[in-house]
């Protein structure tokens, strides 16, 4: 020990001599590391270190960009300890639990990490009991070892010092590139274009695996800002609303001529049933028992159809807010979380219009209130209440959550304690992923088909919650059946349920081919949840193949023959031409498909992405010349009042980390 270190003081005596020398040293020692982190990133987050070398060989100035990255960390970590192996340590961790997240959010979602995940806090613990395999620990423990080698070699390796003065010119120099190439400023935008690299932003996970994961990470920076649609402002608006006016008169005189309900207000359940799907669509699998009888039968007597989801198999939140607010996550920065990002104002939504509409409206959620920000969040939505988990009495437990028929009980009970009509928006917890930890004990419906030991357990666990949501639904309609009170009840899925890694259970059912490249109807398939709608008096049977999230609200009220507010007229109009539209998917009224927005239907989409704007981020321009009560409409003063409960603290919060 003492020789190394009198040869470690020799060298650095040396170096201190020729400060030539040391830089150069310091300077190789930069360019070698960042480009074997570029090297170690993407074999982590593709999985495959012959992929990595293809991705590596054919795309010489990507790896480049990605190193220059990696440098910029680098050099601030470097400054910061005035060490290169503390730096590197450091940097290598950060980088390696990156690719680590990206890795397993890709073959969980479909989806990489994006910059904004860094503020999901708590709700990002709800990926840890899925990566608890041996794969998972396995990935874990190598990265574990290479930081631990690192840390080891800064005992003995020469720190390499640089002058207070070179650190903070440095370390600011490094800072001043990311953000450039973040924002993309003028030079960083040259840069980018003159080495060739194209952004893929509608596909973000072939934009990680073309690009490079700290590149396309770094580009994604400038996604969380949401830019300015081209030609907004209040004229435009003005001209917008004149014509909202126009046709919501239209289609108020129409809404009028159709009222079911005859005068009387009825009570309306949404019940968004967590991971809700139908398993028998899987073309290669047989059950021992329709799984979902009561659904089936709605499907065949009342009103049902397919809801186009912008999730898979998370983002329970982001459906949410497309159903409440009837905006579209098509115009938000992919994998953006609008509950965690854009609403810390009063943003319209079903819930404040039934409030104008003498409703009392409430939030139920079998969960933690403070899960995407749930809390806050409802009271700018204009709910009246929100009962999350802990204000529930003594629950039944199904598995490992709070059972969807104690979500019915509650229904049922705030709906018959009330004197008042009521909104309930209720989601439920019960049957979130994973599906492989044999929660029930035994399954009573078992799946035959050509699959794997793991993919029919998966399956059979998932179908048990399917099935007993579908019970639940049952026990609500035989309440209200008998019910004086008018009821609606409007029960569908938030996304289709992640079942195994790398689609593992769809790919093994037959519906899709592989795992990537989905072609539109593979794509249409793997967004659409059943819905079915259900009321105690008569409405007409209807049958939808396709209606986005943010078409629901607008949809059901037409349905109950309500009066909306004029800036729903748009969504009106557009569930009509473009029933569904996603991100990366539009569905038109003759059922046909497309990967973008068809030149017909650009100038309604536009002005429907400019509304949303306003709403969201711009100066609201429209509440000046309609809906004022609607769209103006502040948060209730005595939110959640009749729930208040002392402010739980962060050690009192409860131990489970799984959450939707």
């Amino acid at each position: 020990m003492k020789r190394r270190g009198k040869a470690r003081e020799k060298q650095l005596a040396k170096w201190e001599r020729n400060p030539a020398q040391k830089y150069a040293v310091v300077l190789i020692m930069l360019a070698v590391v960042s480009v074997l982190l570029v090297v170690g990133v993407e074999w982590i987050q593709r999985g495959s270190l012959a992929e990595t070398t293809v991705w590596a060989v054919q795309n010489g100035k990507l790896l480049a960009m990605n190193a220059l990255i990696n440098l910029c960390v680098l050099v601030i970590f470097y400054m910061l300890f005035n060490s290169i192996m503390a730096g590197t340590a450091v940097a290598t961790l950060l980088l390696f639990i990156m690719a680590l997240i990206t890795y397993f959010k890709t073959k969980l979602i479909g989806e990489p990490f994006f910059p904004w995940d860094i503020f999901l806090k708590k709700e990002s613990m709800n990926i840890i009991p899925l990566v608890t395999g041996a794969e998972a620990i396995k990935r874990l423990s190598v990265v574990g070892v290479i930081v631990l080698v690192l840390v080891v070699l800064c005992f003995y390796w020469p720190r390499l010092r640089v002058g207070k003065g070179s650190r903070i010119a440095l370390g600011l120099l490094s800072l001043f590139a990311l953000y450039s190439l973040g924002v993309r400023t003028p030079w960083a935008g040259q840069l980018i274009n003159k080495m060739g690299v194209s952004e893929i932003v509608w596909n973000q996970q072939e934009n990680y695996a073309n690009n490079g994961m700290a590149l396309a990470f770094t580009m994604n920076v400038k996604n969380a800002i949401v830019p300015k649609p081209e030609g907004y402002g209040e004229p435009a608006m003005a001209a917008l609303a004149q014509n909202l006016a126009d046709q919501s008169a239209v289609q108020t005189a129409s809404a009028k001529k159709s009222d079911p309900f005859q005068g009387k207000q009825p009570n309306v359940i949404f019940i968004m049933n967590e991971a809700f799907w139908d398993p028998t669509l899987l073309p290669n699998v047989q059950f021992s028992e329709d799984p979902i009888p009561t659904v089936h039968k709605l499907q065949k007597e009342s009103t049902s159809g397919y809801l186009l989801s912008p999730q898979f198999g998370g983002g329970t939140s982001n459906v949410e807010f497309e159903v409440l607010t009837g905006q579209s996550m098509s115009f938000l920065p992919d994998g953006s979380v609008p509950y965690q990002q854009y609403i810390n104002k009063p943003v319209p939504s079903l819930a404040s219009y039934f409030e104008t509409q003498g409703y009392k409206s409430m939030g139920i959620h079998s969960y933690e209130g403070w899960f995407w920000n749930r809390e806050n969040v409802y009271k700018q939505l204009g709910f009246q209440s929100f009962m999350s988990k802990d204000q529930f009495d003594n629950p039944e437990y199904k598995g490992t959550f709070i059972s969807d028929d104690e979500v019915s009980r509650q229904i049922i009970k705030q709906v018959d304690e009330t004197e008042k009509p009521m909104f309930i928006y209720a989601v439920t917890m019960q049957n979130h992923g994973p599906y492989d930890d044999n929660r029930y004990g035994g399954n009573s419906i078992s799946a035959e088909g050509d699959l794997t030991a793991s993919a029919k357990n998966t399956l059979e666990t998932y179908t048990q919650g399917a099935h007993d949501a579908d019970q639940s639904l049952q026990k609500l309609i035989d309440h209200f059946e008998q019910s004086d009170e008018p009821t609606v009840v409007v029960f569908y899925g938030d996304h289709l349920p992640m079942l195994g890694m790398d689609y593992d259970v769809y790919k093994q059912g037959g519906m899709i081919n592989s795992s990537s490249q989905w072609s539109l109807e593979e794509t249409k398939s793997m967004h659409s949840v059943p819905f079915v709608m259900w009321s105690n008096v008569g409405l007409p049977q209807e049958h939808v193949p396709s209606l986005s999230d943010s078409f629901l609200g607008t949809y059901v009220l037409n349905k109950l023959g309500m009066e909306k507010p004029a800036s729903l007229a748009i969504n009106d109009a557009l569930l009509q031409q473009t029933p569904g539209l996603l991100r990366d998917l539009v569905v038109d009224a003759n059922g046909s498909l497309y990967r973008s927005v068809p030149e017909q239907y650009q100038p309604l989409v536009s002005q429907y992405s400019d509304l949303q704007y306003d709403q969201l981020f711009g100066k609201q321009y429209l509440a000046k010349y309609i809906d004022q009560d609607y769209l103006t409409k502040e948060a209730l003063p005595d939110y959640n009042q009749e729930f208040a409960l002392p402010p739980v603290t962060e050690s009192q919060e409860p131990s489970e980390n799984q959450g939707s």
